[in-house]
C-alpha cells in the first residue's frame, strides 16, 4: 500500500501548525482518526543532553545541523511500511530532549510540518506534495514573540536576539530558497482557505483509493 507523505513547510511562525492542524481536524470529522498521522520536524532536533546548559543555549535551531533528519526520514519509511515509530519530543526551556516519546501510529496518508523540510534532498523524496507557507518575515516574528514568551518561557529580550543572530539569516540562506522545491506555495498564513481546501482534496482523494 502507497502511503502518501505531505510536507507543510516554511517559516517559524509562519502557520504551518495552524494549517496542518485545520486540515487534519477537517478531514478527522469525514474520515476515521487512524486515517492520518502528522510528524513535527520540532520534535526530531538533537540530542544535547550531553552538553553544558550554556552551550545549549548557543544553538543554532533554525540551520539544518540542528534536526536529526535522518531519524525523521527512517521514522517515514517505517510508517510507510506500515510500522509505528516512537517519536522524540523537545524540552525548550532544557534546550534537549527530554524522556518523553510518543508514539505514532502509520497511517493512509502521513503530513511533516517543519522549517526546514524541503531543505534536505533525502527528505524531498520522500515527500509525494510539498507545501510551502509564505508568510512576511515580520508577522512571522510578531507570532514567535507571543509564542516563545507564552508557551516556551522565552524572555523578550531573548526571542529578540536569536531572531537577529540565527533566525532571519538562516531563513534567507536556507529556508525561503527552499521555497523553490515546493508544489504549492500558500500566501496568507495558515487560515488559507483555498489553499486548505485544496490540500484537503488531494488527501480525501488519496484516502479515498486506498479505502
Amino acid at each position: 500500500m502507497k502511503r502518501p507523505v505531505i510536507a507543510i513547510a516554511g517559516a517559524s511562525a509562519s502557520g504551518k501548525t495552524l494549517f496542518t492542524r485545520t486540515v487534519v481536524e477537517e478531514l478527522c470529522a469525514e474520515f476515521s482518526q487512524d486515517s492520518l498521522a502528522v510528524l513535527e520536524e520540532d520534535g526530531y532536533y538533537r540530542d544535547q543532553s550531553h552538553l553544558p546548559i550554556k552551550i545549549r543555549e548557543q544553538t543554532n535551531y533554525d540551520h539544518p545541523r540542528a534536526f536529526d533528519h535522518e531519524l525523521l526520514n527512517e521514522h517515514l519509511k517505517q510508517l510507510k511500511q506500515g510500522h509505528s515509530v516512537e517519536v522524540p519530543t523537545y524540552d525548550y526551556e532544557e534546550h534537549t530532549r527530554s524522556s518523553v516519546v510518543r508514539q505514532v501510529n502509520t497511517a493512509n496518508v502521513i503530513l511533516v510540518e517543519g522549517i526546514l523540510l524541503l531543505a534536505d534532498p533525502d527528505l524531498c523524496d520522500s515527500f509525494d506534495i510539498k507545501v510551502f507557507i509564505d508568510t512576511p518575515l515580520d508577522i512571522c516574528l510578531l507570532r514567535r514573540i507571543e509564542r516563545d514568551v507564552n508557551e516556551r518561557g522565552r524572555s523578550l529580550q531573548s526571542v529578540a536576539k536569536q531572531y537577529e543572530a540565527t533566525v532571519r539569516p538562516m531563513y534567507h540562506e536556507f529556508i525561503e530558497p527552499s521555497k523553490q522545491q515546493a508544489d504549492v506555495v500558500v500566501t496568507g498564513g495558515g487560515k488559507n482557505r483555498v489553499a486548505i481546501e485544496m490540500v484537503k482534496q488531494s488527501i480525501r482523494s488519496s484516502l479515498r483509493d486506498l479505502t
